[in-house]
């Protein structure tokens, strides 16, 4: 884009490579009304509410002259606010569990169980092996993989509309009975209480545990740093723990804005950018370099090559009963980061699930 715009418009991109970090940074510069020109942000129902007032450039009549059949239109409606469109959808996620077939078959287990049962006796199976079976974690803003696995359990037992019901709802209770198993009897690593993403996921790209969860865009990092286990690792649905089996927790993870601004030319820039950023064989490209999923619509060719796990990340995809949104995309803020609180004192204090429960329902009142 730089060498097309030589001497008229120049990009410079940061990089984030903390991203809890980044989205401190991105909060405190919103509050205080110093928006960057473009930047990306989670979709959640905290950052929802960038897209009601004017901080944010509108795109709404840009859309309209055919930019927005690019785009994913479930997901680009899901940012209309008040009949404006201030951010666009990016990045689209869904997170199946990882598992590492080769830990898997050293300890003799065939296939990745598809019930309770069979999962926990392939935990005791790795544990015999010297494997930790998963990674877990309560740090950073989210506790993000132990939020997923959550997630995937409370679809299995609650099916996709539990977060809409209320936490007396006995579906949050038997997913975090699971959850308190998942980090006992060395189910998980000693240092899971307080482990950030980069810990969790450390172990699993070192081949200290055999189970974990994350998203597309986290193959390029595996591919990179452990090429040893990207080449042994599968995806699959969580454990059938309840009545629903075979789901995926995905949702509209990331999307772009801008600073809103008087000034036109500053204003084309940005928008001839974003739109070369999310023309659909640039977005392709990005996609296939990083192994991310995006909201941009774009059709592979016969000379396209696909990583083979993202191949199989769209595939699960595709395949699954239904999505269900992970709790950073349901509930606010405070809510969320109490998840890492709360599963910390089921642990440390030894507290049973309805416990866990209770504390995350009065922060939610």
């Amino acid at each position: 884009f730089n060498e097309e715009n030589l001497g008229k418009i120049k990009v410079v991109i940061e990089p984030q490579p903390d991203y809890d970090g980044y989205e401190d940074t991105i909060r405190t510069r919103i509050a205080a009304k110093q928006v960057p020109d473009f930047f990306t942000f989670k979709f959640s129902p905290l950052t929802m509410k960038y897209l009601e007032g004017d901080l944010l450039l509108d795109f709404t009549e840009e859309l309209e002259t055919g930019w927005n059949k690019d785009f994913n239109q479930a997901n680009l409606s899901s940012l209309n606010v008040n009949g404006k469109n201030r951010a666009i959808p990016y990045e689209i996620a869904i997170t199946p569990i990882w598992y590492n077939s080769a830990l898997f078959e050293e300890a003799g287990i065939e296939k990745f169980p598809e019930t309770m049962d069979e999962f926990w006796t392939a935990c005791e199976k790795l544990k015999a092996n010297g494997i930790v079976p998963t990674s877990q974690m309560t740090g950073g803003t989210n506790s993000w993989t132990s939020m997923l696995w959550y997630a995937h359990f409370l679809g299995s037992f609650g099916g996709p509309d539990i977060w809409s019901r209320d936490w007396d709802d006995p579906a949050y209770v038997q997913a975090a009975a699971i959850l308190k198993r998942l980090y006992s009897d060395g189910n998980t690593t000693k240092d899971a209480i307080g482990a950030d993403a980069g810990v969790s996921g450390g172990h699993y790209q070192a081949g200290r545990t055999a189970m974990f969860v994350n998203g597309p865009w986290y193959i390029g990092n595996i591919k990179k740093n452990s090429p040893e286990v990207y080449s042994v690792t599968k995806l699959a649905p969580a454990p059938k723990a309840g009545e629903y089996y075979g789901h995926q927790a995905g949702w509209l993870h990331t999307v772009i804005g801008a600073a809103n601004t008087d000034d036109p030319v500053r204003k084309a820039a940005v928008i001839k950018f974003m739109r070369y950023l999310t023309a659909p064989e640039n977005a392709k490209r990005i996609s296939l370099d990083a192994g991310s999923l995006l909201a941009v619509n774009f059709e592979l060719g016969p000379n396209d090559t696909v990583d083979p796990l993202q191949e199989e990340f769209i595939n699960r995809g595709n395949n699954a009963e239904f999505l269900i949104n992970h709790m950073e995309s349901a509930k606010p803020a405070n809510v969320v980061f109490e998840l890492g609180q709360a599963i910390g004192s089921m642990i440390l204090e030894d507290k049973t699930a309805e416990e866990f429960v209770d504390m995350m329902a009065e922060v939610d009142r």
